[in-house]
């Protein structure tokens, strides 16, 4: 059997290489609403992000989400990225890797 290539995308916080199913979408639409995007096929400029909570709050502090997508990012919004972050890395702990 032919082996499947695996999605890589870069990491905007490390700056790392790292399989997509282990980071997270960040999009900004044209009315410049910024979201989560689980399922990765929003329309919007996207960039990546990994499922660790503390790269999270580092990225708040240094506003990196600014920079790549180009607007200013609202604090609440790093805050709903942290506990929807924080929650996939307790789903992934918890029922493993699927």
């Amino acid at each position: 059997m032919k082996k499947r290539k695996i999605p890589m995308r870069k990491d905007l916080l490390t700056d790392t290489m790292q399989p997509k199913k282990e980071l997270v979408r960040i999009v900004i639409d044209k009315e410049k609403n910024v979201s989560v995007d689980p399922t990765g096929k929003k329309a919007g400029r996207g960039a990546y992000v990994s499922l660790d909570p503390t790269k999270i709050e580092a990225a708040k502090e240094k506003h990196v989400l600014d920079r790549s997508l180009g607007a200013k990012i609202p604090d609440s919004f790093y805050d709903e990225l942290y506990s929807y972050v924080d929650h996939q890395k307790a789903r992934k702990e918890l029922f493993g890797d699927k």
